[in-house]
């Protein structure tokens, strides 16, 4: 089966070709951040119409790549949430009026089961069931994955998610859009152990995380130390050091938490945030000490993208699930009402 994948939640507009026999043939992201830069975030009505002028020609160049015609193709998915609701609708509309026009089936896939399956297009793939960490702009999850659409919520951030955090901590640095990249850069160039922020939530039971008074926390501390020091430049790198070992570790606490919990020895990262150097080294240790491993995707491939919502697809369009007509997009979309295969 061959299955076109479109992605349009947010502000990178992906398409891709996935093969159950052959693998990914081809994929193309688009970003929008250079359109959305000057605004210091993403404004909804610019990225839904930049997915408008974007979509048909990145499929035609997808397929051109994958060397396929409709006549290949045997399905059609597209991202039905969680996202921007404009956003959404822009790529459901056309994926659902594409397998309408070729005579396909089509179907929603969930945007956070499409970055909890895409460590599975990477060989070895993570065998089932593992623990996975969802953790992106939107969303910090903890979920137990016992086989596709059969998952349990673990643990979730009840404030800021990993990725808002790092985002809001770096404009409180004076650093440009996106925010979350170049606050990892700047922390390489940091001095580790010169400030020390909390492990909020660490220090109680439980697998929900809160970052949010983190971003607090690298307030006070810049008002107080960029005052303090002649040497700002130094002290910005150090306080994003410091910041990013705290969210790391706060992280890697709660991985240990949960695969002991869950008797696992294999523990999937993905979303945005698991392309960070720090967070994969320090989650490698942690499953290494435990003679388990850990799995991720390549780094092209944890930020939005369309090949994982073509996997993703395919599992259940291969499974016999398909979509009527009439399509939905759903801004809200909790991963553990999605229906096994």
């Amino acid at each position: 089966m061959r299955v076109l994948g479109i992605e349009t939640s947010c502000d990178e507009t992906g398409v891709a070709i996935y093969d159950g026999d052959q693998g990914l043939l081809a994929h193309e992201v688009h970003s929008q951040v250079d359109l959305h830069a000057a605004y210091g975030g993403v404004v909804p009505e610019l990225a839904s119409r930049d997915h408008i002028r974007r979509l048909t020609p990145m499929i035609r160049l997808v397929m051109t790549e994958a060397r396929t015609t409709s006549q290949d193709l045997d399905g059609v998915a597209y991202t039905a949430g969680p996202g921007l609701v404009g956003a959404l609708l822009v790529g459901a509309g056309l994926g659902r009026s594409i397998a309408w026009g070729w005579g396909i089936p089509a179907i929603g896939v969930h945007h956070m089961e499409g970055h909890l399956l895409a460590p599975l297009l990477e060989a070895p793939a993570p065998a089932f069931p593992f623990v996975a960490l969802l953790v992106s702009g939107g969303h910090t999850q903890l979920v137990q994955v016992a086989d596709v659409g059969r998952y349990r919520l673990l643990g979730e951030s009840v404030d800021d998610a990993a990725g808002e955090a790092f985002d809001k901590t770096a404009k409180i640095l004076g650093l440009p859009y996106p925010g979350g990249p170049a606050l990892a850069r700047l922390a390489e160039q940091g001095e580790p152990g010169r400030y020390v922020f909390p492990r909020p939530m660490t220090d109680r039971p439980g697998l929900d995380f809160s970052f949010s008074g983190l971003k607090t926390f690298a307030l006070n501390t810049v008002r107080d130390e960029l005052a303090a020091r002649a040497d700002t430049e130094q002290a910005r790198a150090d306080i994003a050091r410091a910041f990013e070992d705290a969210v790391v570790e706060t992280l890697a606490i709660k991985c240990r938490r949960a695969v002991e919990a869950a008797g696992c020895d294999r523990l999937v990262l993905a979303g945005g945030v698991s392309a960070n150097r720090r967070l994969r080294e320090r989650v490698d240790a942690l499953m290494t000490e435990r003679g388990g491993r850990a799995f991720y995707p390549r780094p092209e491939l944890c930020t939005d993208n369309g090949a994982m919502i073509a996997f993703a697809g395919h599992q259940r369009l291969a499974a016999g699930q398909s979509e009527p007509l009439a399509f939905t997009a759903m801004p809200r979309w909790p991963l553990e009402t999605l229906t096994p295969i």
